[in-house]
């Protein structure tokens, strides 16, 4: 299914797509399944994954009025899927053929089960630090045997150390400014390590509440001289035509994957596209193609990650976090540039 029948199956609230996939809602971190009666969300704010576990491995609660981790989908390998995650999430080695379930595994998720197995402990980790606000305790109830190796595998992927991830971000400073653009509303932030955000939208409020509801503990204040100036104008003659490569420092958090994919697709060149199979096959993972698209989706910085330059196998446009017509508008500005 492409995001547009899904999220077409979501706002349908269609139960016959209840276990064939789950949507997640970035503003609430909660997903749901496709029928929820919960009130709909704003379509940038949604991300969708194949199985609960997918959605769970990023951090994302299930809700608890439609219970999606209990829909049960038809696809027998998501079930085997399924099955080898709760036996990882278990402490246990997932059972059958160790072979097939990591084909299994690259197919529906685009990871190994071993790469699945640290990002669910990273994840504990988090919860952990936020639970208990010390590193050591939280560290040893993930199952880390060492300060040192829980700083080596989980520095970037919390996008600071983690005795300041535990408190929320605190003492980390965010400075942002909003200001007109070709696409409507454009949100920059940036810590003093490089950019953290670029949002679109319509509403300067709007983008301004989610910067603020991403970093709840962080300091976040509106400037607009220092770092940002040189970077929104960067943004904007972009979206001008007349600066083509936007080769701005980033500081993101990330998994593994979702670097590796946005690092490929700052390679995508100027006014050209790639398949969603192509950046796939680019990266070494020819079987996560959906896992790729959900890797665009969930891009915390529009424009510098150019994940605009993603497209269907058929060559149609569709699935943009900052609404299709932006799109189309890109990729046509990029075209005749």
């Amino acid at each position: 299914m492409s995001p547009t029948e899904r999220w077409q199956a979501v706002m349908a609230r269609d139960r016959r797509f209840d276990g064939a996939f789950v949507y997640a809602v970035r503003s609430t971190g909660i997903y749901c399944r496709p029928s929820c009666a919960s009130r709909r969300p704003r379509r940038t704010q949604v991300t969708f994954f194949p199985i609960p576990e997918a959605a769970e491995r990023e951090g994302f609660r299930a809700c608890r009025r439609c219970h999606p981790a209990d829909a049960n989908g038809r696809d027998p390998l998501g079930a085997l899927v399924r099955e080898a995650c709760r036996a990882i999430d278990a402490g246990a080695t997932p059972p059958g053929d160790s072979r097939k379930v990591a084909r299994a595994f690259k197919r529906i998720l685009g990871i190994t089960p071993r790469a699945y197995a640290e990002a669910r402990r990273v994840a504990r980790f988090k919860q952990e630090l936020k639970r208990r606000k010390q590193v050591s305790p939280a560290l040893y109830e993930a199952g880390y045997g060492s300060t040192s190796r829980v700083y080596e595998r989980t520095h970037e992927q919390l996008g600071m150390t983690p005795a300041t991830y535990a408190r929320g971000g605190t003492g980390v400073e965010v400075v942002f400014v909003t200001v007109p653009s070709a696409l409507g509303r454009l949100l920059v932030a940036a810590t003093d390590r490089g950019v953290c955000r670029v949002m679109l939208g319509d509403d300067a409020a709007k983008l301004e509440a989610d910067l603020r509801a991403e970093f709840d503990a962080a300091h976040v204040r509106e400037e607009k001289g220092g770092k940002l100036e040189g970077y929104v104008a960067a943004i904007l003659s972009y979206l001008e035509g007349t600066e083509p490569h936007l080769d701005l420092p980033l500081d993101i958090r990330a998994t593994a994957f979702q670097r590796r994919v946005w690092q490929e697709l700052r390679h995508i060149p100027f006014g050209e596209t790639r398949t969603y199979a192509e950046v796939a096959k680019a990266i070494g993972q020819p079987q996560a193609t959906r896992a790729v698209a959900r890797a665009c989706a969930t891009n915390p910085a529009a424009l510098v990650i150019p994940c605009h330059r993603v497209v269907r196998a058929d060559g149609k446009v569709d699935g943009y976090r900052w609404g299709l017509e932006r799109k189309k508008t890109l990729l046509e500005m990029e075209k005749n540039a």
